[in-house]
């Protein structure tokens, strides 16, 4: 799998969940995942090998909350830039140039509407994690889990100044039909916004469950004709002993991937509580077509 590939539309498999497979290598609940880049290297490249010995042909970097807002609390602010580094890394070793690697990029936590933040600062935020995760090497950035457009745009916008292609997948879980973002933006809203603020790749990830996505997708792809993204959580999460978990099964998850790429979905993996077997049967599933 190359960038060319990927961009021009060709099917290919994604990679699944990182925290729920973090926290069953010992990532206690609530502790910082980037910091695991640094600490504890062995066991976020474990993760990331298992995905690529899955089969997935893009996998994404111990990331998400790398910014500097998300890791306030955490870390000093001044590790940004090391963890973010780190973690590109991290997946790129991993990868061993046999998938291609995504540079994750999740929301900040701030509120624009609220006040929490601006839109400047914002701006500065993303710029320095994505800069971070280009010198660690990544071949793309994904901006991913958004619910909030105008911060999307934001991320996308300083994803795109790098140079590399750009991702932008929101969560859709809100509304009368489940097709809406938590501020109530459609994708017939947001696609057009997010291609013009230089998206290459655009989509949906976490949300509800698989199945919920397929209207989504319909939705994403009536709006474009390049690639489309699309990583369902697996299922809705519980609370069992004091972890979160998600008992939607392989076997349930995969039985809605026909329905999907019918849909137009051209890139396909998972999110929360998705798993290296999840990838597998994804992949599988993904050779049958191509052949």
């Amino acid at each position: 799998m190359d960038l060319t590939a990927l961009l021009s539309g060709q099917l290919t498999v994604a990679d699944g969940a990182w925290g729920t497979e973090l926290q069953k290598l010992g990532l206690d609940q609530g502790a910082c995942p980037e910091e695991w880049n640094v600490t504890h290297p062995d066991r976020v490249r474990q993760v990331a090998r298992s995905y690529v010995e899955a089969g997935s042909e893009i996998i994404l970097t111990n990331t998400f909350g790398g910014n500097q807002f998300a890791l306030a609390g955490h870390v000093p602010g001044d590790r940004v830039h090391e963890l973010n580094k780190a973690g590109a890394a991290r997946s790129k070793e991993a990868a061993a140039g046999k998938a291609l690697v995504a540079g994750s990029i999740g929301p900040s936590g701030k509120l624009l509407l609220m006040g929490d933040t601006t839109s400047e600062e914002l701006a500065e935020a993303f710029a320095v994690q994505a800069a971070a995760l280009v010198e660690g090497g990544v071949d793309a950035l994904c901006v991913e889990s958004m619910a909030d457009l105008e911060e999307a745009l934001i991320a996308v916008r300083a994803a795109k100044a790098t140079g590399v292609p750009v991702i932008a997948s929101l969560t859709y879980d809100s509304g009368p039909d489940k097709t809406r973002t938590m501020m109530g933006v459609d994708p017939t809203q947001a696609v057009p916004k997010l291609l013009d603020a230089g998206a290459d790749v655009v989509g949906a990830n976490c949300g509800l469950g698989i199945e919920s996505y397929i209207k989504v997708c319909e939705l994403v792809r009536a709006q474009r004709e390049g690639p489309v993204w699309i990583k369902p959580n697996a299922g809705l999460p519980a609370v069992e002993g004091g972890r979160t978990v998600y008992r939607q099964s392989v076997e349930q998850f995969c039985s809605f991937v026909p329905q999907l790429l019918e849909a137009g979905a051209t890139v396909l993996g998972g999110c929360c509580g998705t798993t290296p077997e999840h990838v597998r049967r994804l992949a599988q599933a993904l050779t049958l077509r191509r052949a």
